[in-house]
């Protein structure tokens, strides 16, 4: 009889009339590996948990026919779903007074087997836990195989936006990305600085000493601007000699003022250039959005540009603060024709 059972019911126990174990299948002993359960009180083993609580048979038989969930007392504290029949006087199958209780992992089955090490000889030949764990590990390496391919295409889109958004000769963001960074400040409503700069003298580089040196001077100069910034600020290539930086959180027009003056001054060092000193500075128009109750990007940006011609009329290597007060007095004319001439030496 113990063989028949421990074939069909590999979990299954048969408790005497005081709810002692007089034998356990093999699977419910191996998720005991303590021992041998015989003698063992089911309920030191498992916890009750529906449809009645209880620490005694006579709680269990009350249970009789009724679909139970217990509880591993043991370590990981397995949940388990079960049945249990208790016994009669003519029962073939265990004392009078006792019960035969079979047992379920369910929905802990993964959990179960990788806690127990447990193989397909572990349930009866019906069961239809191999066929789950089959469907799991199948939904499993599908869910896997997905995860990696939405992480590829993630990470194909994140570059391609990457790439939208730099410059390549310099590794600048360029004008693409002025909004979306722009945007969040606003959104977030914290304060910036915005700076249109140009630099000067740079066409005489390219005129004199070619285009190499002055893409090296382009890479040279978004170099220095990186280093002039700091880790939230945000330096972008419009295309030519114009740039455009967003510093964060600066807010006082003295703090401006000295920036402008540092970086300038940074830009009028010599770039050396196979053997040759380029030499270049630059005019800078800057904007506060704290100056203006809705900070629209599109009107900073032509109020910086402005401040910033009205720096070049002012002779070059000079910034200006646009002031919605006073605003620069400048004819309507284009960039180009406000730059100037800038074919010839530097002073």
């Amino acid at each position: 009889m113990s063989t028949l059972f421990d074939t069909l019911c590999p979990m299954h126990a048969r408790l005497g009339a005081h709810g002692h174990i007089v034998h356990a299948g093999p699977t419910l002993q191996r998720i005991h590996p303590e021992g041998d359960l015989r003698g063992r009180r089911f309920l030191e083993l498992f916890e009750m948990r529906r449809p009645v609580k209880g620490h005694s048979m006579e709680a269990l038989r009350a249970a009789s026919g009724l679909p139970l969930r217990l509880r591993m007392r043991q370590p990981p504290g397995l949940a388990l779903k079960g049945v249990l029949v208790a016994l009669g006087p003519d029962s073939p199958v265990g004392p009078a007074g006792g019960a035969l209780v079979n047992l379920s992992f369910a929905i802990a089955l993964p959990e179960a087997v990788r806690a127990f090490d447990l193989t397909r000889a572990d349930f009866a030949a019906t069961d239809l836990a191999i066929e789950m764990l089959y469907l799991i590990e199948a939904k499993t390496m599908t869910m896997d195989a997905l995860h990696k391919a939405n992480m590829r295409l993630q990470g194909g889109k994140t570059e391609a936006e990457q790439k939208a958004f730099t410059d390549t000769l310099t590794g600048l963001g360029n004008r693409r990305l002025l909004e979306r960074v722009a945007t969040r400040l606003i959104a977030g409503e914290r304060d910036f600085a915005l700076l249109s700069l140009d630099l000067d003298f740079f066409k005489a580089v390219n005129y004199s000493l070619g285009h190499a040196a002055g893409d090296h001077v382009l890479r040279a100069a978004a170099q220095a601007m990186l280093e002039e910034t700091r880790s939230d600020d945000t330096v972008l290539r419009f295309g030519g000699d114009e740039f455009v930086l967003i510093l964060t959180g600066m807010t006082r027009r003295a703090e401006v003022d000295e920036f402008a003056r540092r970086l300038i001054a940074r830009l009028e060092a010599p770039i050396i250039h196979q053997g040759e000193a380029c030499r270049i500075s630059a005019s800078i128009g800057a904007v506060l959005s704290r100056d203006r109750d809705a900070p629209d990007i599109d009107t900073m940006l032509a109020q910086a540009d402005a401040a910033l011609y009205a720096a070049k009329h002012r002779g070059r290597a000079r910034h200006v603060l646009y002031d919605p007060a006073n605003p620069p007095d400048m004819p309507a004319r284009t960039k180009r024709d406000a730059k100037g001439d800038e074919t010839g030496s530097r002073p």
